[in-house]
């Protein structure tokens, strides 16, 4: 069953086409990998199926639910953790999963229950009344994971969830990931620019390049598929996004980076 879907999704800003007649599908229970060079388009697509952004052409389903017309329904079935950080360091960690409680409509009678179990399963009972400025990076990744999972959502969407993280925290929230596919059935939507989680994490990758997609598979396909030997993943990117797995960006996409990294420790 797909619970993704797109058809000729398109946006434009201006004259620019960020994202161009997008067609993927994505299944339940899988984990999705969207990958592509900066600018490829893939923030901008994860904010449409989010419904964050409006589509300027075409159509998409995310959980049976048009996102434009059946926005709110959307809404209810998806959870979202964003490049950006969105904990509230001035508050604790069980504080901030309280907020995000409030905000998803959980009875007040299952609050309290949902809270922990989602701090259990990331981890991080011990620092729920720690404040969230003290928590390392992974920690903080952990904690917006666990407030995105509160409603149990159907499709999560990651937006580079590892960014700016060391190695050990990064193989952390690996785990976790793989947790909520095989515990919780949740299917998992993400973008990275690290081959090596998308190799480790995905059932299926698309790599887009100029708001396109070039390719759609299997990491292992993918690869098998290059005329190498041992071919990588870093291969099959290369070769698809033109060549700019290092070169694309420019000055404002690092300093984003770089100012994300600085605030996640």
């Amino acid at each position: 069953m797909d619970i993704v879907k797109t058809k000729s999704l398109t946006r434009c800003y201006g004259d620019l086409i960020a994202v161009n007649e997008l067609n993927i599908t994505v299944e339940s229970g899988e984990v999705f990998g969207l990958l592509g060079p900066n600018g490829a388009g893939k923030s901008t697509a994860i904010k449409m199926l989010t419904t964050l952004l409006p589509p300027t052409s075409g159509t998409a389903s995310v959980g049976g639910y048009d996102i434009v017309h059946q926005a709110g329904s959307v809404r209810r079935v998806i959870g979202y953790v964003p490049q950006s950080i969105s904990a509230d360091g001035t508050l604790t960690g069980y504080e901030n999963l309280l907020i995000f409680a409030k905000l998803y409509d959980i009875p007040r009678s299952d609050r309290d229950d949902r809270i922990r179990e989602a701090l259990d399963f990331m981890g991080l009972n011990d620092a729920a009344d720690k404040l969230v400025r003290d928590y390392s990076g992974g920690m903080i990744r952990r904690l917006e994971i666990a407030q995105s999972m509160l409603h149990r959502p159907a499709v999560l969407f990651l937006d580079e969830p590892t960014i700016g993280l060391d190695p050990l925290a990064r193989q952390t929230v690996w785990e976790h990931v793989n947790q909520l596919k095989t515990e919780f059935g949740m299917t998992i939507f993400l973008t990275t620019h690290l081959m090596e989680e998308a190799d480790n994490l995905c059932n299926r990758v698309a790599i887009m390049n100029a708001g396109v997609v070039a390719v759609t598979g299997a990491p292992s396909d993918l690869k098998a598929a290059m005329d190498k030997e041992d071919a990588t993943l870093d291969d099959v990117f290369i070769h698809y996004s033109g060549g700019q797995l290092e070169t694309a960006g420019g000055y404002r996409e690092a300093r984003r980076t770089r100012r994300t990294a600085r605030r996640l420790g």
